[in-house]
């Protein structure tokens, strides 16, 4: 192996480990989740319970037209918004929650452009 080939290795290796998850499910060993903001965490508890919701649009029908989630039928799916300090508008965080009662979850930090699935154990 040439000389700069490792360390250059171990530089791309260590930059491929801080990009941030695009992808819909997290990394196999990431059980847990940490990397949800405080307010998704908000988020999930009043889907649990039910709401209350402070946006007109919590709990609508999500219609997946991107096709970033499994296909499911039309109304499985129903979004949620994930608060932004400092946002005046709803911004781009939402949960999107599917079935009914709802069995799966996913966070979106750039308006549906990138989904990631939070773990069943909350």
């Amino acid at each position: 192996m040439h000389r700069l080939a490792q360390p250059l290795l171990i530089v791309l290796l260590a930059l491929f480990a801080l990009l941030p998850a695009c992808s819909q499910e997290p990394p196999a060993a990431h059980s847990d989740i940490d990397w949800l903001p405080a307010e998704a965490l908000d988020t999930l508890a009043r889907i649990e319970r039910g709401g209350p919701f402070p946006y007109a649009k919590d709990g609508t029908i999500f219609f997946n037209r991107e096709k970033r989630l499994p296909a499911k039928p039309r109304g499985y799916y129903r979004e949620y918004t994930v608060p932004t300090p400092g946002e005046r508008s709803r911004g781009a965080r939402r949960i999107v929650a599917g079935g009914n009662p709802p069995d799966v979850y996913y966070y979106t930090a750039d308006h549906y452009r990138s989904f990631r699935r939070i773990p069943e154990a909350r």
